[in-house]
């Protein structure tokens, strides 16, 4: 079975070559063969996903890294540096990589029939399956740059199905592309963040590696289990001799003592021949170890004592240098490892702020919505905005270590979990809820990793998948329905939504939900599911959401109790309280969000006319509502009415333990059920669903004149416009971060670069000088020294020929006397010094 860790190279290739087929051949595949490969490539990355996990659960949860083929190698520089293309088969990458997976494939049979008749039909898809193909890069990647290669991929994406529709009339097309811009400029700062985290730690500790092959990831964990095996083997012997004996005593015929010890004896000898036989496909399988690692059980060690410290990876190397204090040194000064780890932290948690849409950087998730509700589903529940919760639970052993960032991470967690709570309160668009939701729930899982509950994070994330994948999905068959009820109202017959919306130009919104009401009649599968997974948001039990939100709270309760810094307690208490606000919060907006889009009289004739979604999009609502009631079993607390005997206590917990150190740090009692936290809680969401109802029930959900009942009374007007208006962060961010930006752009762009640059440098200075230059160069230089040399010298000969002309008279009389005054003077030089000499 070790084999199958050799698939995980094919979760990136798969989607990746299903990608490269509709790029090139999509248009000639048509839509059904396009969404079929599509849709394929997906469903086998499940599958595999599948067989990893039965790897991992028949090897007893231990690790492998792979070196996939032809990637031998990476980054080499020297000898010093090498950061290797190694991927990483463990608990918490197979953990995401199913659900990823599953909720993928089933957002990918949905987008079949949601975006049928799409003009760019075969690039949509392509889309999806390269953001899958970059997920996973991010997920199975041995390192942080791997990480980061896959990080920064999901970014790309994300910039494209985004603003998928661009060109739509009416302005629509600029806002989507604004949308796609927005979102990429948000996340390029917190990938500022990331970037200096990621360089930071490799000049501390020389690798970016999470862990070696062979190094231990939990070695407290490992000990125990190991430990507790071998006690149970005792105990198994024990019994089996005793069993035995007794066996022996009871019968009559009962064989002789001689032929008890040797039954027992060959039992030992046939134990001991197939413990050899292990030993032998051991030692066969060396080199592939040294490669890949190795899942044989019992592992060789239990801890990673024998590891020299450079040989460690990043985790390994943090816990070892606190323990002896290290001093990391930068040229010129130096600082503690406690400090460093503090700063590398900080970066990171800058970094999950942009990807996972927490405070500050938040303020582009909602204006995804501009992306298809597929690519909403996608972006939401399963891909890019978890990435940064996997990223710290990854580094679980560095938050653990730094209690200051721990506290800001909680605080960040909660204050983004109840403000984004409060503003869906407000909300008109039903899609754009669903997306404060997304923010409020990633505050959940943020502010658990705060508090030290890095397994209540995870399990709260896969039971998120499900039911928003569930929820946005549904909400793209209700935008859907209503499109195509508004298409008949307006006599344009039942074509797809997409066959014209380049050309249908109208006022009408299909996603404001002013505009439904009633829809349960006409959708009452989309209806169903949508309460399904609007009950398991709202933390009703016995529905996933409520043992996921109920582990996060009560595991906060714990740490406000066994936090072992003051500012741990601090944090599990805020965490504890504000969270509880925001439960609240959630189960109100979305039963409001029911009563809109479900309840009461159709308050349009498009919403009358609204039809149930295909099949295609049916289905994996009702898959993913199934699941939405069910996923939450696979982590049932101890303690309540018996669930652990028929489910099993923590299994989730138990077995992503094999990867991360610090499921529950500081909280010894974790996974215990707390009736007094989850009961108030409980009340708290079902008492929010009442007053919601009370407030919007009965056909008062928008009042005559579209306006909200609470907006409508004087009472409580005030707190909802505030929500309605978002609590003008985009207007804050406009004032103080946008548009000063704007306004320094544009004068760096008009005053500096073309008015002082290229007006006055150009035109002034270099222009200017050069032509007075050049002026000076071409008249007193060239024309008055040069050519006036030049023009010296010619009227200097010109008068010399003019004398010297003279002498030719043309008489022989003179030409004779001159030839006879020339003799004489050449005999007088002659004999001058013969007269001279005496």
């Amino acid at each position: 079975m070790e084999s199958y860790a050799q698939l995980v190279p094919l979760m990136i290739l798969i989607p990746a070559v299903g990608a490269i087929i509709n790029f090139f051949w999509g248009a000639k595949l048509g839509e059904a063969l396009s969404s079929r490969v599509a849709i394929v490539a997906s469903a086998l990355t499940f599958v595999i996903a599948l067989l990893l996990f039965a790897f991992l659960n028949g090897s007893h949860g231990q690790p492998v890294i792979v070196n996939p083929p032809l990637l031998d190698g990476w980054i080499r520089i020297g000898e010093s540096v090498e950061i290797p293309w190694q991927m990483r088969v463990d608990t918490l990458s197979v953990t995401m990589m199913l659900f990823v997976s599953f909720v993928g494939t089933m957002i990918h049979v949905y987008a079949s029939g949601y975006m049928h008749g799409d003009s760019r039909f075969p690039r949509f898809f392509a889309y999806l399956n390269m953001f899958l193909a970059f997920m996973f890069i991010l997920v199975t990647g041995n390192n942080f740059l791997m990480m980061f290669v896959g990080w920064e991929g999901v970014g790309v994406c994300s910039f494209l199905l985004i603003g998928f529709w661009f060109d739509k009339p009416g302005g629509v097309g600029w806002k989507n592309s604004n949308a796609a811009k927005k979102a990429m400029i948000a996340n390029r700062v917190g990938d500022f963040g990331m970037l200096m985290g990621i360089f930071l730690m490799f000049w501390t500790f020389g690798t970016l590696d999470y862990y070696r092959p062979g190094e231990i990831a939990n070695v407290h964990f490992l000990e125990e289990t190991v430990h507790e095996a071998h006690e149970a083997e005792s105990h198994e012997a024990e019994d089996a001799i005793g069993g035995a004996e007794s066996e022996a005593d009871g019968h009559e015929d009962a064989a002789p003592a001689e032929d008890e010890h040797g039954s027992l004896m060959l039992t030992s000898l046939r134990a001991q021949e197939h413990s050899e036989e292990a030993i032998a496909a051991e030692g066969e399988d060396d080199h592939a170890d040294e490669e890949h690692g190795s899942s044989h059980w019992p592992p060789e060690y239990t801890n990673n004592d024998h590891i020299a410290t450079e040989n460690l990876g990043v985790f390994g190397q943090a816990e070892r240098m606190l323990e002896e204090g290290v001093e990391v040194d930068f040229g010129p000064f130096s600082l503690p490892i406690e400090t460093v780890i503090v700063l590398i932290t900080l970066f990171l948690l800058l970094g999950a702020t942009g990807k996972s849409a927490q405070i500050p950087l938040f303020v582009w998730l909602p204006d995804a919505m501009a992306g298809p509700t597929p690519v909403s589903a996608l972006i939401h529940a399963a891909t890019m905005v978890t990435a940064g919760v996997y990223m710290m639970v990854r580094s679980n052993v560095l938050y653990v270590n730094a209690d200051v960032t721990s506290f800001i991470v909680t605080i960040i967690g909660a204050a983004t979990a109840i403000m984004a709570g409060y503003i869906a309160l407000g909300q008109w668009d039903i899609k754009r809820v669903l997306a404060y939701s997304t923010i409020s729930q990633l505050g959940f899982m943020v502010a658990a990793v705060g508090v030290g509950a890095f397994g209540a994070a995870m399990f709260h994330m896969v039971t998120h998948a499900f039911f928003k994948a569930l929820l946005f999905l549904g909400s793209g068959s209700v935008i859907h329905g209503v499109e195509h009820g508004h298409h008949h109202v307006s006599h344009h017959g039942h074509g797809d939504h997409h066959d014209d919306h380049d050309h249908h130009e109208e006022e009408f919104d299909p996603q404001d939900m002013r505009n439904m009401g009633g829809l349960r009649r006409n959708m009452p599968i989309t209806y169903l599911t949508y309460l399904i997974g609007t009950l398991a948001l709202a933390g009703i039990i016995p529905f996933a959401g409520f043992w996921s939100k109920d582990e996060i709270l009560a595991d906060s309760w714990l740490a406000g109790l066994f936090g072992q810094s003051a500012l741990q307690q601090v944090g599990g208490y805020i965490a504890l309280g504000v969270l509880l606000v925001a439960a609240a919060f959630t189960a109100f907006y979305m039963w409001r969000q029911m009563e809109l889009v479900f309840y009461g009289k159709a308050r349009t004739e498009a919403a009358e006319h609204a039809p149930e979604s295909v099949p295609s999009m049916t289905i994996p609502l009702i898959i993913l509502g199934f699941f939405s009631i069910f996923i939450g079993f696979i982590n049932t607390p101890k303690g309540f009415l018996g669930l652990e005997n028929i489910f099993g206590a923590g299994n989730l917990i138990h077995f992503i333990e094999w990867s991360v150190a610090n499921v529950h740090p500081y909280m010894p009692q974790g996974g215990v059920f707390n009736p007094l936290i989850a009961i108030i809680a409980l009340t708290l969401g079902v008492g929010a669903i009442f007053l919601a109802r009370s407030i919007y029930g009965n056909g008062k959900a928008v009042t005559s004149n579209g306006r909200d009942p609470l907006a409508a009374r004087p009472t409580t007007g005030a707190v909802w416009n505030l929500a309605n208006a978002r609590l003008y962060w985009d207007e804050i961010y406009f004032r103080f971060i946008e548009n000063p930006y704007n306004r320094a752009g544009a004068f760096l762009a008009d005053q500096l670069d073309w008015n002082f640059w290229h007006d006055f440098v150009h035109n002034s200075v270099l222009t200017r000088g050069f032509n007075a230059l050049g002026n000076f160069l071409s008249s007193p230089v060239d024309l008055g020294i040069i050519d006036g040399a030049v023009n010296g010298v010619g009227r200097l000969v010109r008068w010399f020929s003019g004398r010297l002309r003279l002498v030719q008279t043309g008489y022989v009389r003179m030409y004779a006397i001159t030839v006879l005054v020339g003799v004489v003077f050449v005999i007088v030089i002659i004999i001058l010094p013969l007269i001279q000499a005496g």
